[in-house]
């Protein structure tokens, strides 16, 4: 007697792809089904994963499907998929960059859902977080329809609205960046030193005052959705250079405070009179 099947797992059973899929999208690891990545048609990954192979399709070192692709957002692209609706946090910075990733993907809907959502005005939060100005604007939103003439004397009423506009950016804040970093040194000290490189530099401080300075290279994936009036110790740079991080604070009128080091050292095996030190430092930085 022939088992009944869903029209689902008969599409899943015919085609070369696993029913439950691993991907490794700009290095943040997901699962999912295969119907899920086949569900709207004509998309880049309905194409991926319908008309292609598996062997045709990049993999990474464990034979996941690899995508190089912002990792973060993936995931609403992945929410989006599973049931073809836009469910946001309250506050989401990133809508023009995970419309950029609809686009992508090749999502039409998800592009004009997204594109609505930043027309309204309560909907602009990422070009209105760094400025206690635009803020101020928003909340008077509401008045917009009122005679145009009021809301003009209101603007130009500081008289030096270009001066205040360039410095208002710029608030007062402390930003901690903090890195991990080892050694080893053999008996003789100066032939011997092998260095190796900083595996992470951590930031701490105010959301807003670190996507100030450091942009696209801070990578949010350990706190995604954070306001930009709270504070997180969960940011990290996506480089592995001290000193870069140190010329974007400068760059961006901070000046270092503080900062203090631990250091352990142990032997690198129990035959062998290599040690390891391995060493943890902060710097405080402050802009007045």
């Amino acid at each position: 007697m022939a088992l009944a099947h869903s029209p689902g797992e008969v599409a899943t059973q015919d085609s070369p792809f696993p029913a439950v899929v691993e991907l490794n999208v700009g290095g943040q690891v997901y699962v999912t089904r295969h119907r899920t990545l086949v569900a709207v048609p004509d998309s880049l990954l309905w194409d991926m994963f319908s008309r292609k192979t598996p062997k045709e399709l990049a993999k990474d070192n464990k034979g996941r499907f690899f995508l190089d692709r912002d990792g973060f957002l993936f995931r609403y692209v992945l929410d989006y998929m599973r049931d073809l609706r836009l469910v946001l946090p309250d506050y989401f910075p990133e809508r023009s960059r995970l419309q950029r990733e609809a686009q992508y993907f090749q999502l039409g809907e998800l592009v004009e859902q997204l594109s609505l959502k930043v027309d309204k005005p309560n909907s602009a939060n990422e070009e209105n977080c760094p400025s206690d100005n635009q803020e101020e604007g928003a909340r008077r939103a509401p008045n917009a329809d009122k005679p145009r003439l009021a809301t003009s004397s209101v603007a130009v009423t500081p008289s030096p609205p270009s001066s205040s506009d360039s410095v208002q950016p710029r608030r007062s804040g402390y930003i901690t960046v903090g890195y991990r970093g080892s050694y080893t040194i053999g008996r003789d000290c100066q032939a011997d030193a092998k260095f190796r490189r900083v595996a992470r530099i951590t930031v701490c401080g105010k959301t807003s005052l670190a996507k100030e300075v450091f942009g696209e290279t801070l990578n949010e994936s350990r706190d995604p959705d954070r306001p930009p009036e709270r504070y997180t110790s969960r940011y990290y740079l996506k480089f592995n250079f001290l000193e870069q991080a140190f010329d974007l604070l400068a760059e961006a009128g901070f000046h270092m405070l503080a900062c203090s080091s631990t250091g352990t050292c142990a032997y690198a095996s129990d035959q062998g009179e290599d040690k390891i030190w391995t060493s943890y430092t902060e710097y405080v930085f402050c802009r007045g």
